[in-house]
């Protein structure tokens, strides 16, 4: 038998992360890696360990509320940023942030290391000019391969 805890709207099971805990943490992880970012460096900005942003970003240890307002800012984004995407099967979902409907096996995509790495790679290019020519790239090639115009 597993026991469950309530918690307002929020019913959860003892000894396994809650998963808006879960979201929020690999939100975390997702900024941090696109920023280039390593859990050392923002585990000093913060004043961690980076075992402890570890815990954070696997949901195994809960967020409060000021540590979440200081990653924002180290990481540069609002505080809703951590609850876009939220799945709509954890019971709640904070007004304004993103579709209810999001296939989670598209959520996984964005989080692969090569989607992060491709992202940062796409926005180190200077010129816009050459990064618009690199989307337009792609999206030719993810359509079926049709050509590319000429700007």
């Amino acid at each position: 038998m597993v026991e469950t805890a309530t918690s307002g709207l929020l019913k959860r099971t003892i000894g396994k992360p809650n998963p808006i805990d879960i979201h929020v943490g690999s939100r975390v992880r997702l900024r941090r890696t696109l920023l280039g970012m390593s859990q050392e460096r923002l585990a000093d900005a913060v004043g961690l360990t980076f075992q402890q942003i570890q815990k954070y970003e696997r949901g195994t240890n809960r967020i409060g509320s000021s540590r979440l307002y200081q990653f924002a800012q180290v990481l540069d984004v609002p505080v809703s940023f951590f609850f876009d995407g939220m799945p709509s099967e954890s019971g709640v979902r904070p007004a304004g942030t993103a579709e209810a409907n999001v296939d989670p096996f598209e959520q996984d995509q964005f989080t692969r290391r090569e989607t992060l790495e491709l992202v940062r790679a796409y926005y180190r290019i200077q010129d816009a000019r050459i990064r618009a020519r690199i989307f337009d790239l792609v999206k030719a090639i993810a359509h079926g391969g049709a050509s590319v115009s000429d700007t």
